[in-house]
């Protein structure tokens, strides 16, 4: 089994058809199929579901994909390694992000990546959604929750606590909570993910029930409408460094409860086999978080 062909399966895969895929490895469709039929014919299976329009996945491809993209990344770890330039990282970095840690994070370090590694690229899926990283294909997902049990290999990245928040302007006007009973006497801003408050009381987490004022089920929106002096909005550090180190908003802190401790995670399907570009962009993306959570204005 050729890994040049197994390469070929994951570009149809990722492109959705010969010809991308062709376009992408600057080859033709008709060796792109022929590649895949020798593929196919060694493996005694058949990978893909062909038609004119259409490539799809049959069950035996499915099955085949993870071991598809170890291959593939163990030969390039292998490169990596003898090579005497290793540290430069190369092909394409396929990660899943979060929308706003995505845009305010992500994007501004893949920026730097790019300039400092010429022969990179990059597929990013900015998505709040679950994505099956390992069905899709991707090297990574970076997620902010806390994480149930899986068969993914997990990296914690920084710490992104739940932060309750709010303008300056709403808080001049209706005051500054500083108990749990007193959330009772203000408008909030709530996510339909989260329609109820998780705080930590006497050691214990407790899903309190806040008046909404708005109800969203967008980040964005919530941080908006908390920015426009709508009411109080709980959301993760990371979705509002940026307008607390501003001071278009001001965390509020209460003296009888916390907010829920989350994190940001990194999410790998495989320990082994972990390509430079992988591994360069968390290094990155640790320092950065790093050099912006130790911010005078706006750290804990």
């Amino acid at each position: 089994m050729q890994v040049s062909d197994v390469r070929i399966f994951l570009a149809v895969v990722s492109a959705g058809s010969l010809s991308a895929a062709g376009r992408q490895l600057d080859i033709g469709p008709m060796q792109v199929s022929r590649r895949l039929a020798v593929l196919e014919d060694e493996l005694g299976v058949r990978l893909l579901h062909r038609t004119t329009r259409s490539i799809s996945l049959t069950a035996e491809g499915e099955a085949f994909l993870p071991y598809a993209n170890t291959m593939s990344e163990a030969e390039e770890s292998a490169r990596g390694a003898l090579s005497p330039t290793s540290a430069a990282a190369s092909g394409v970095l396929k990660l899943t992000a979060p929308s706003v840690l995505g845009q305010t994070i992500v994007l501004p370090v893949l920026a730097s990546l790019l300039d400092q590694h010429p022969g990179l690229r990059i597929d990013l899926d900015l998505s709040d959604r679950v994505i099956d990283i390992v069905g899709q294909g991707l090297d990574l997902a970076l997620r902010v929750a806390t994480l149930e049990d899986s068969e993914l290999v997990a990296r914690r990245i920084v710490g992104n606590p739940r932060v309750i928040c709010a303008s300056p302007r709403y808080l001049q006007r209706q005051g500054v909570p500083s108990r749990m009973a007193d959330l009772d006497d203000h408008q909030c801003i709530v996510l339909h993910a989260v329609p109820r408050w998780p705080v930590v009381a006497q050691g214990e987490l407790q899903r309190r029930r806040v008046n909404a004022r708005v109800t969203t089920s967008n980040v964005d929106a919530a941080r908006t409408a908390a920015m426009q002096g709508l009411g109080l909005a709980m959301l993760t550090y990371w979705d509002v460094h940026q307008q607390l180190g501003e001071g278009s908003l001001v965390r509020v802190s209460l003296e009888d409860a916390t907010m829920e401790d989350l994190s940001v995670w990194a999410l790998m399907p495989t320990r082994r086999y972990v390509p430079t570009r992988v591994k360069v962009f968390l290094d990155a993306l640790e320092q950065e978080l790093a050099r912006l959570y130790s911010a005078p204005s706006i750290q804990r």
